[in-house]
């Protein structure tokens, strides 16, 4: 320990530095209960990648295990540390550092807050799209490690399809930049997308270029309550069918809407068993055309109320609605949070397993979704006294990853393997392609030491 803290003080600056069991225990974990995690020897904040360098071959030097760490926004305990780690948070590497709006990109920093980038691109007339649900307080590096999917994605794609390059430490030390910024370029492997999604495993991410899109029309948005969740899911099933790819399709069940409403009197909890949110932006008459099909997809697929608003501070409420969902679920206890991704034609399918295992065993369990796109978060609640609840939970969210693969799915679409989903990475790949990601593994972290028993590992 003492030889760690000699090497990092010899390389870097104190006040990058912190050591402070309280400070430290605010860094040790991510947002995802129960996944284990441990006190780190030091936390090191850099403000360039220069220091991220220098404190990986500290550790290459040492033996330290290194745990790479956003905003901590995680879900399945991707940045849990581990005892005796050293914890490199990159949130004080925010800034923007270039928004070209002729070559439409952006390079930007490692912990630059998503809602950040969007609103300087937004300044330029230009559009980020991906948006995870944490896109207030979510950062960029984060998003690129676990290819972090948001609302948009039923019509725009994930992070990882807009990351033009990254520059990286790896797990030799060495820093380097990966990618391009031009509209093409095929010289060699494409080693940016094998990082995207990769979680810390095979590097730190330092700089984030990223593919910006001209600014969007403003969006029509249509509100549908249904009966059940399995009437929504066929409500999607219908839109997909009409030839419809909304800019937004979210699903939100009545004990989110009530949650939310408890917390913010929203006043938009209603009777309805599942709310339906969909958007287009289409501009003129083929944005009509798309949002009056999708009011009438709804109708078919048996909602009691279809409407499509011309309010744009109450479509911004329904949707804020959705985002605030998790966080309001939290308020009432802990959560753990599925994330399994279904083809669009078995989501009414998924909805009703994942009812009937709230059901088998005992576990109250809400969702939201990313309805357009086939990605469930069944959001399962512990029960504050009483000492089942966790097992019983965790059986109902290993039968919910069973049921996702067992209708062509698979166990995460956008959150991650991190340590909650290692065994579901076994349930769903193959061994020979499991080895194949353990010799990337091995070619790119020799020492093991990048968040080792994360993803492969276990």
């Amino acid at each position: 320990m003492s030889a760690l803290l000699t090497e990092l003080h010899s390389e870097l600056p104190a006040e990058v530095i912190t050591t402070d069991p309280d400070v430290m225990g605010g860094f040790a974990h991510d947002q995802a209960p129960w996944a284990e995690h441990g006190l780190p020897a030091a936390v090191v904040r850099p403000l360039t990648a220069q220091q991220v360098q220098a404190t990986v071959l500290a550790c290459l030097r040492t033996g330290t295990a290194i745990v790479p760490r956003g905003a901590g926004s995680g879900l399945s305990g991707g940045a849990n540390a581990l005892t005796g780690c050293v914890v490199i948070s990159l949130d004080r590497m925010d800034r923007i550092l270039e928004v070209d709006p002729l070559e439409r990109l952006a390079v930007v920093q490692p912990g630059v807050v998503n809602d950040a980038l969007r609103a300087a691109a937004a300044a330029h007339g230009l559009w980020y799209p991906p948006d995870p649900a944490s896109s207030a307080w979510s950062t960029l590096g984060g998003n690129v490690a676990t290819n972090a999917g948001g609302v948009c994605c039923v019509k725009y794609g994930v992070t990882g399809d807009y990351v033009l390059g990254l520059q990286v430490a790896t797990g030799t030390g060495a820093l380097v930049r990966l990618g391009r910024r031009t509209a093409k370029g095929v010289a060699g492997l494409d080693l940016t997308a094998l990082m995207v999604g990769s979680e810390g495993t095979l590097g730190v991410i330092t700089e984030v270029t990223v593919r910006l899109r001209p600014a969007r029309a403003a969006e029509r948005t249509v509100a549908g309550f249904f009966p059940s969740l399995v009437a929504a899911g066929r409500a999607v099933a219908a839109v997909a069918a009409a030839g419809i790819t909304p800019s937004a399709l979210e699903l939100v069940d009545r004990r989110c809407l009530d949650a939310v409403d408890a917390w913010k009197n929203t006043g938009i909890s209603s009777e309805a068993e599942a709310l339906l949110l969909g958007r287009t932006d289409a501009s003129g008459l083929e944005g009509e055309h798309e949002a009056s099909t999708i009011v009438l997809c709804f109708e078919q697929a048996g909602a009691t109320f279809a409407v499509q608003t011309s309010d744009p501070d109450e479509a911004d409420a329904l949707f804020a609605a959705r985002r605030l969902a998790l966080p309001a679920l939290q308020r009432l206890g802990p959560v753990l949070t599925e994330d399994v991704c279904v083809p669009k034609a078995q989501l009414a399918t998924m909805l009703a397993l994942v009812g009937r295992a709230a059901e088998r065993h005992d576990t109250t369990i809400a969702t939201i979704a990313h309805a357009g796109d086939g990605n469930l978060h069944p959001l399962l609640l512990l029960r504050p006294g009483d000492p089942g609840a966790t097992q019983r939970a965790q059986a109902a969210f290993d039968e919910i990853m069973a049921g996702a693969l067992e209708l062509g799915g698979t166990v995460t679409g956008e959150h991650g393997i991190g340590l909650l989903k290692r065994h579901g990475l076994r349930m769903e790949l193959d061994p020979a392609v499991l080895e194949m990601q353990r010799a990337v593994k091995v070619a790119l972290d020799p020492r093991g030491l990048l968040n080792p028993g994360k993803v492969l590992d276990g």
